[in-house]
């Protein structure tokens, strides 16, 4: 096993768990049943400290180790989950992320700065444990007084001499090559309390001549002295808990216990009594009573001895075997996953790019030569290869909602920073779109959802003064729209001031004094680079930087953001992406001996042009249906052909024409960026390579249907780009 790639999966995972972890401690305080919640959080921080283990990270371990026992507590019902509790959890979940990031950095035994930065964070925990060493002390005072009367209890009723835990644990063969080392859950029990006694059972090892070094053959008799509970030495064993077979006694067993632990060993009964006299759990005597009480008992499931000696209702035992069955289907279902490097889907969805290209200059060849069979041929390769696009991208697509859950926590510490009480509601979380689209929309996000906590949101006394609900509501949603995804961000502050910000503007140059603007073109203002109306600079915005960046890279994701607002009401920012950045279906358009393809689905239908001479409007079925004719928006040379044709464009609940010569039909269209020479360029996003390997550049739609609905046929000269 390579463990680099191991242990990179571990950081991976150790990620995964906290992100659950967190969402989970943001969630517990307001659920109805909060037993599944912090079971939830207990099993993150264990499965943490149990992988850390395996991998030697004691300092990880040490400190989730607390963190564990704390929410042991909690679990058990000792102790109540409230907000300074949750705070302090979610700041541990903050340093394990810290602690994890030192490993994946190549920091194995931590950094004293680490150190220094956990420390308090375990003196508050310890400050939950230490009512429970007082506790002890006094059962264990207690049980010294009526100390003579229980051990009568015990030997009237059978039992074994031994003040300490036994396990019996047999690996199964395949679990070194699982990628476990049996010697690290062992190393592990140590760290929990002292193992008195250990013998290795090598009985099940073949001769050397058939002896497999991939296989395990070893099993152990443990005496484990130590105040944990059975279900905590149960959890050491938690990976290998489907491939071994664990027995736990607890100190002071009945000789019928260890009856049914050498039954569960049948053919090795001598053998293993041995091992428990050598391990100092029985005395000799103590064995011959078990193996004699073995030779008058048949052989029976634990399960059944168990209920026999009133242990444990016959209901609970059915109840554990219905557990243990769906814990095994949940993990075949699982294992149905798995777990794929992002860079080797980037390099499918390249490969299927210029698949693309070459089958488009294959179909080209084909009509070309005009042969039926070929081209049969050709178009049946087509249709597999369109399916192989959608499979290769449907690859990409991820769920929004993970992104969406990061900032449960933004608003939960925002919240309690600027002292306001917001609630964040979501939906559109199972929206899908492009892995890449995903990772670079987080930050401009992040921005828009503080910049609403710490301006739109008013504090609780202005709200109640305003007759509005103290809780402030911040809305995230998603949902899909003509081929793109929407993303909103809605608060029901106060809303955007107008007035306030076209003065603003004025006195800043940015718009001539008694120039009319539309609603939308002021509150597209606050975009601008270093504009901004705040009163105060706060730790959160007011310094003028921000919302022109996030313009900035959702344009550079070929996406558009825009505002709207209604003072006293509330704002929302509407995001708008493509689902893709690699691979689109799209339509190609000829004007003259140029080529421009434009996304399909952004296309609602194609007329014959027909318009009054001068007129950029046309009646299309009684409705106004402005329109831009390509050839001068371009400034292309040559006379219009006399067929020309509209392509009717919609976007944002919005219609435009496009007036062309030619219309090309649909094509595949493989997005090639410009570079950053043309970042300037005005309605052009991209390019794609035709079948012939020429060029034809992608059409940006939302900023054709903005120039088309402000009436701007021509554009300044700066704008003008020949196709080539």
């Amino acid at each position: 096993m390579n463990l680099d790639d191991a242990l990179e999966t571990f950081i991976l995972e150790c990620r995964e768990l906290l992100e659950d972890m967190e969402t989970a401690l943001l969630s517990v305080e307001q659920a109805e049943d909060k037993d599944q919640l912090v079971n939830a959080i207990f099993r993150a921080a264990h499965t943490i400290k149990g992988s850390s283990g395996l991998f030697s990270l004691d300092h990880v371990v040490a400190f989730t180790h607390v963190v564990e026992s704390v929410l042991d507590r909690v679990r058990a019902g000792k102790l109540k989950i409230a907000d300074k509790l949750v705070v302090l959890l979610l700041a541990c979940c903050d340093h394990i992320g810290s602690l994890i990031d030192g490993v994946a950095a190549g920091e194995t035994e931590g950094t004293p700065e680490l150190q220094q930065q956990g420390d308090p964070l375990v003196a508050q925990l310890r400050s939950y444990l230490d009512p429970a060493p007082k506790a002890a002390a006094t059962a264990a005072s207690a049980n010294a007084v009526v100390g003579s009367e229980e051990q009568v209890k015990r030997i009237n009723g059978n039992g074994v001499n031994a003040d300490h835990w036994h396990i019996s644990v047999r690996f199964g063969s395949d679990v070194l090559k699982n990628g476990m080392d049996p010697l690290s859950f062992i190393r592990y029990l140590g760290t929990m309390g002292r193992i008195s006694g250990i013998v290795t059972i090598p009985d099940a090892l073949p001769s050397v001549e058939e002896m497999d070094p991939e296989l395990c053959y070893l099993g152990f008799e443990i005496a484990f002295q130590s105040q944990c509970d059975k279900a905590a030495i149960e959890r050491v064993f938690e990976f290998v808990r489907d491939d071994c077979r664990l027995v736990i006694l607890p100190p002071n067993s009945l000789i019928s216990e260890y009856v049914s632990l050498l039954q569960q060993h049948q053919g090795e009964g001598s053998r293993l009594g041995d091992m428990l006299v050598k391990c100092g759990t029985l005395t000799v005597q103590e064995l011959d009573l078990a193996l004699n009480s073995q030779s008058d008992t048949p052989a029976k499931p634990i399960g059944t001895i168990l209920v026999e000696q009133g242990s444990v209702q016959p209901e609970v035992v059915e109840a554990a075997l219905t557990k243990q069955k769906q814990i095994k289907d949940i993990s075949a279902a699982e294992s149905r996953s798995i777990r794929v490097d992002a860079d080797k889907l980037d390099q499918l969805i390249n490969l299927v790019g210029e698949l693309i290209i070459a089958g488009a200059n294959v179909n080209m060849i084909a009509h070309r030569a005009k042969v039926a069979d070929l081209q049969e041929s050709t178009s049946k390769l087509s249709l597999l290869v369109e399916e192989v696009r959608d499979s290769a991208l449907q690859l990409r697509m991820v769920k929004i909602g993970a992104t969406f859950s990061r900032f449960q926590r933004v608003v939960h510490d925002v919240s309690r920073d600027l002292g306001k009480d917001v609630a964040l509601v979501i939906n559109g979380e199972d929206t899908e779109l492009d892995k890449t689209v995903v990772e670079k929309i987080g930050d401009p996000l992040m921005h828009l959802v503080r910049n609403s906590m710490d301006h739109g949101i008013e504090s609780a006394d202005v709200r109640v003064a305003r007759g509005k609900p103290a809780q402030g509501t911040l809305r995230l949603n998603a949902f899909h729209d003509s081929g793109s995804i929407v993303i909103t961000v809605q608060d029901d502050g106060g809303g955007l001031k107008r007035d306030r910000i076209l003065a603003k503007a004025i006195e800043r140059g940015l718009v001539e004094a008694g120039h009319h603007l539309s609603d939308a073109e002021v509150y597209g203002l606050i975009f601008e680079p270093g504009f901004s109306t705040a009163e105060k600079v706060t730790n959160l915005s007011g310094r003028g930087v921000g919302l022109d960046v996030v313009k900035r890279n959702i344009t550079a994701l070929r996406g558009t953001v825009s505002l709207d607002s209604q003072e006293g009401v509330g704002t929302t920012v509407s995001v708008r992406l493509p689902l893709t950045l690699a691979i689109i279906d799209g339509f190609l358009v000829g004007v003259g001996k140029s080529v421009y393809a434009i996304p399909l689905d952004m296309i609602e239908e194609c007329i014959a042009f027909s318009a009054e001479s001068g007129h950029d409007f046309t009646n299309l079925r009684g409705e106004v249906l402005p329109f831009i004719r390509l050839r001068e928006l371009f400034g292309l040379q040559g006379q219009p052909t006399r067929g020309e044709n509209i392509v009717v464009l919609k976007y944002n609940g919005q219609k435009a024409g496009l007036v062309v010569d030619t219309l090309m039909g649909e094509f595949q269209t493989v997005i090639k960026p410009l570079g950053e020479m043309f970042n300037q360029v005005k309605c052009i996003s991209g390019s794609t390579i035709l079948g012939n390997g020429g060029v034809a550049l992608i059409l940006d739609v939302p900023a054709l249907v903005r120039q088309a609905m402000a009436g701007k046929a021509k554009p300044p000269q700066e704008f003008a780009l020949s196709a080539p």
